[in-house]
């Protein structure tokens, strides 16, 4: 197999995996115990929450772990709303569904939410928040980058826009940490998640950043762990594995990043170059190092899912246009897609493992099977008359 939907999820590392074994078989006691096994997994727990805060550059008294982006998400949300009922939270209309579901739920329950607008390259409409903060504002949750077309938003203006009126930030950065640099001091966000299984580490495990001074409700009740944030006995294999993760990304940050842009530029080129009526989608500077997002018009990206698995390469639509089901991908949408444009769409993203020869078999694969579908597409008439917008 060509693997080449790592923003899905990534290979673990074998660093990883090796570091995580012995707290799977011989130290496997509970953090909150006294005895020696406890202890030895609690200090486990707490070198690999440092290792976590250096990847970031944050204090490791403000990282608590959580299952992944999705509990890091709704710790955010819920833990800052709950302090202000009935009030407003700002988010963007390209946000992962792990902030959407529950702004929607939160809507229920009385709150006000604005989803901010985009432009055609999913970038946040800066002047559309500034009019939209109020003083019953209570948060501010844009994503780092988005998930499907891989464009990195203006976090820091965003981070000035919330300080200027003291409302808490929230980033999804789920996407961008281990592709970009990120240094949460900097920036000036309040609260940021992070998930494992995007950078080589074991799935099920993430974290929330919460800046010093920013008190939030606990999402889970229960003994008291991780500073009384997130109870329940912890997971300490995935943790420790977790941990590692961070420390192989930052250590190998820079390569990382070179070898994956390298990577998608060539796969970029030569897809554009040799493949027609395909264009790209996303911003095309300010983008994730590793995302492709490409529309192939007279397609439908589902078809070219199946084709590319039958011959052994994984990708995804980047929860795109399903043709059988008639829905559309609201991050397309919201950047103005028509119908035929978010049909006919495809992420490929690369990572650590993937090099060139992969990407040449890949566009070669993809040239043979884009020219058959189109041959049978029920937009085959029409395909060459439609615009991109």
């Amino acid at each position: 197999m060509i693997y080449l939907d790592n923003a899905a999820s990534t290979q673990v590392h074998q660093d990883v995996l090796d570091t995580m074994l012995p707290y799977l078989k011989g130290q496997y006691g509970n953090p909150s115990s006294l005895h020696r096994y406890g202890r030895l997994a609690h200090k486990a727990i707490e070198i690999a929450r440092k290792q976590v805060a250096l990847l970031i550059n944050s204090d490791p008294s403000e990282i608590i772990f959580t299952s992944g982006g999705t509990e890091s998400n709704l710790t955010a949300l819920y833990g800052i709303s709950g302090k202000k009922p009935h009030s407003q939270i700002i988010t963007s209309s390209i946000e992962h569904d792990a902030i959407l579901e529950p702004c929607k739920k939160l809507e229920q329950d009385g709150f006000s939410v604005i989803y901010l607008p985009v432009d055609i390259h999913g970038v946040v409409d800066l002047s559309a928040l500034k009019n939209a903060v109020s003083g019953n504002t209570c948060l501010v949750s844009i994503m780092f980058a988005n998930n499907e077309v891989g464009t990195i938003e203006p976090i820091s203006k965003i981070a000035q826009v919330c300080k200027e009126h003291n409302i808490p930030f929230h980033a999804d950065a789920v996407q961008a940490v281990g592709k970009i640099p990120i240094d949460v001091k900097t920036l000036g966000v309040d609260l940021l998640s992070i998930s494992s299984h995007k950078i080589n580490g074991p799935k099920g495990i993430g974290a929330l950043y919460i800046r010093k001074g920013i008190v939030i409700d606990p999402l889970i009740l229960g003994g008291g762990q991780e500073y009384g944030l997130r109870s329940g006995t912890e997971n300490v294999a995935n943790i420790v594995g977790f941990g590692k993760a961070c420390e192989i990304t930052r250590i190998n940050l820079v390569e990382n990043i070179s070898h994956m842009k390298k990577l998608r530029d060539y796969l970029t080129n030569s897809i554009l170059t040799e493949i027609p009526e395909v264009t790209l989608n996303g911003h095309p500077q300010n983008r994730l190092p590793n995302n492709c997002h490409f529309t192939f018009l007279g397609v439908a990206g589902e078809d070219l899912i199946i084709k590319l698995d039958e011959n052994g390469i994984a990708a995804s639509t980047g929860s795109a246009c399903s043709m059988h089901t008639q829905k559309a991908s609201h991050v397309l949408q919201a950047m103005g897609f028509s119908h035929e444009q978010i049909t006919g769409s495809l992420r490929l993203t690369v990572g650590l493992f993937n090099n060139s020869q992969e990407i040449n078999e890949t566009v070669s694969i993809l040239k043979k099977i884009t020219e058959a579908l189109r041959l049978v597409s029920p937009f085959k008439e029409k395909y060459h008359f439609l615009k991109f917008k």
